[in-house]
């Protein structure tokens, strides 16, 4: 089954120096976009990291120092790859918490802005762990009968995760998740706002989901000694607590979202200082 799509999706596949989204870099990227008309365009492209990749690291992915060493740097092609995904909503295998994130956190390192507000992110792997759970070699065989010989080329990977959603679409098409989790949601359909909608388990205020949403629409802290609580509330009784995370190992695009969570309560404050 085809996309049905109002505007071009991207889908994306990332190879890396390391899973932390703060301190790792991309050593490759690959975004196949499919048009509203099922035209394609792929682009692939080796990054400089300017970082070792560990040993380990190169036994998954086979890219070594020497493969990347005359590549350029993110921040050279950074212009380049927002232009390519501009207008896109995006989609990938565990997208939502790595590879997005990840790429967010490289074009804010280059100074280049990318804002995914208003775009949908389809998390190809929530799908399917909500509906078979396994990984994406496992997937490609369920739901596409294919061994997936190339794994953990940004590539291939990135072609199979496309071919996998087409494949659920097909599979999934008019059952309900009642039918799985005993409880009555809207059905799987060939759409791209559902699709995203259905990639997420919880609501998440930053992309690595370091601060969710409570059932009241609050940020909340989902991580650390302040889990569950309101971060307004903790800036206000614990104002070190901003400073520890601005200091801290996090992702910039969540020092970006707590930044403005701090001064949405700093200015909220100033009103009531100057109603009295």
């Amino acid at each position: 089954m085809e996309l049905n799509l109002s505007r071009p999706i991207a889908f994306l596949d990332l190879e890396t120096t390391g899973i932390k989204v703060a301190t790792d870099r991309i050593v490759e990227i690959c975004i196949l976009k499919i048009n509203p008309d099922q035209s394609t365009k792929i682009k692939t492209q080796r990054i400089n990291p300017e970082m070792a990749i560990p040993p380990e690291v190169i036994a998954i992915h086979g890219i070594t120092d020497d493969d990347v060493k005359d590549c350029p740097t993110f921040r050279m092609v950074a212009y380049e790859f927002s232009h390519f995904l501009e207008n896109c909503d995006l989609a990938g295998f565990n997208s939502n918490h790595f590879d997005i994130p990840l790429l967010v956190e490289e074009f804010l390192r280059a100074d280049v802005e990318f804002d995914i507000k208003g775009r949908r992110l389809i998390d190809v792997q929530n799908i399917f762990h909500k509906m078979e759970p396994r990984n994406l070699s496992a997937a490609y065989k369920f739901y596409c009968n294919k061994e997936h010989i190339h794994a953990h080329s940004a590539e291939s990977d990135t072609i199979a995760t496309y071919e996998i959603l087409k494949a659920q679409l097909d599979r999934y098409k008019g059952i309900t998740i009642k039918e799985r989790w005993g409880k009555i949601i809207e059905p799987i359909v060939n759409d791209v706002k559902m699709l995203s909608d259905f990639s997420y388990s919880t609501k998440a205020a930053d992309l690595v989901g370091h601060i969710i949403y409570d059932d009241k629409n609050q940020e909340v802290f989902n991580f650390g000694k302040h889990k569950g609580k309101s971060v307004v509330q903790v800036f206000k009784d614990e104002p070190s607590y901003y400073d520890w995370i601005m200091k801290s190992e996090f992702p910039l695009s969540t020092k970006k979202v707590v930044t403005s969570i701090k001064l949405r309560g700093f200015n909220n404050e100033s009103v009531k200082l100057e109603l009295f």
